[in-house]
């Protein structure tokens, strides 16, 4: 098929045998996440869904994996000096848990809007936090600046073979777990993870259909797929804190190429799919999370080929941490 001709082909960031390399060196250190069902949730879908549980991987979501692939590939000369990153959360408290168990500095510099439960979990992790403006120019000039004083390697939250790869063990977990999903939906920011588990996906089924969830607020992605380059947006305004970045030069051949859509839904939505999550699943899942589940119930995707086409979709729920404050302030929840 043309989908398993490409991955073949074109010389992606990452690659199924990059992808099992990271598995074989992170698995001392993650959790092999667990997979969820519900017969309430699979009838209001009308199709079986299969919840992979990212919500529960040490630190809260699913960057652990990439964070510690990058860490734990670096020489003990490379991370004698530490680390440094640039992130609004998962991925800062992800690098700070991964260089506490490697033993090296971690420097993570962190917009001044970031949640506080995110930060928090850096500071638990023992993360050195250094603010920033809020603007991505201001993160990374900051993140540069740091990386020149101390000599620590830089790990960029999606924009590296090695995050990339580290992401993508989520697809060899859900396909071994459920191995006759015909359909994956993923969220969609810089798009690490959506790469890593495309490529794993496509790689052991060229037949699989890979959805990205994304935010109407920051819908970057799906004009950039529209557009047949990468867009950037001057603003963004979600509720989806985890999914307001830029795709990058490692990620965007991945999404243009072997993505098969876009799927846009508004913060109304998100926040009812959390709602669910929370009654129905028994699972906290903050909003980047619980957009798959927010896309599977909208109208666009009923709508759609895919929805026409699927029958067992996996959603990936790839956080946990959830600032209760900026919900109830924003929707009174």
């Amino acid at each position: 098929m043309e989908s398993k001709a490409q991955v073949q082909s074109q010389n992606y960031a990452a690659d199924i045998e990059t992808i099992k390399e990271a598995q074989l060196r992170i698995g001392p250190y993650i959790h092999k996440t667990p997979v969820l069902s519900s017969t309430t949730l699979d009838g209001l879908a009308g199709k079986r869904l299969y919840f992979k549980c990212e919500c529960f991987q040490k630190g809260g979501a699913f960057k652990f994996r990439g964070a510690s692939n990058a860490i734990f590939s670096l020489t003990d000369e490379e991370a004698a000096k530490g680390v440094v990153t640039h992130s609004s959360g998962n991925h800062a408290a992800a690098v700070s848990l991964a260089a506490k168990l490697r033993g090296i500095p971690a420097y993570i510099v962190v917009p001044k809007n970031a949640p506080k439960c995110k930060v928090e979990n850096v500071k638990r992790y023992g993360g050195q936090v250094i603010w920033s403006e809020t603007t991505m120019l201001s993160r990374e000039s900051t993140a540069s600046k740091v990386q020149q004083e101390t000599g620590a390697v830089l790990i960029h939250p999606f924009n590296d073979t090695r995050i990339i790869s580290g992401q993508g063990t989520i697809s060899l977990e859900l396909m071994e777990q459920v191995p006759e999903i015909d359909t994956i939906i993923v969220p969609i920011s810089g798009g690490g993870l959506i790469s890593g588990v495309t490529l794993a996906a496509k790689a052991i089924n060229p037949a699989i259909r890979v959805l990205a969830a994304e935010p109407r607020g920051a819908d970057d992605a799906a004009q950039s797929k529209t557009a047949g380059r990468i867009i950037t947006l001057p603003q963004t305004n979600t509720i989806a804190d985890g999914l307001r970045a830029s795709l990058g030069d490692l990620t965007w051949p991945v999404v243009r190429d072997l993505v098969d859509d876009v799927i846009l839904v508004d913060d109304r939505q998100i926040v009812e799919a959390m709602r669910m999550c929370y009654e129905i699943l028994k699972v906290a899942v903050e909003p980047s999370g619980a957009i798959g589940l927010a896309v599977v119930l909208s109208d666009q995707f009923r709508k759609s080929d895919a929805w026409k086409d699927s029958s067992r979709i996996g959603i990936i729920l790839s956080g946990g941490n959830v600032d209760l404050g900026v919900l109830w302030e924003s929707f009174g929840v």
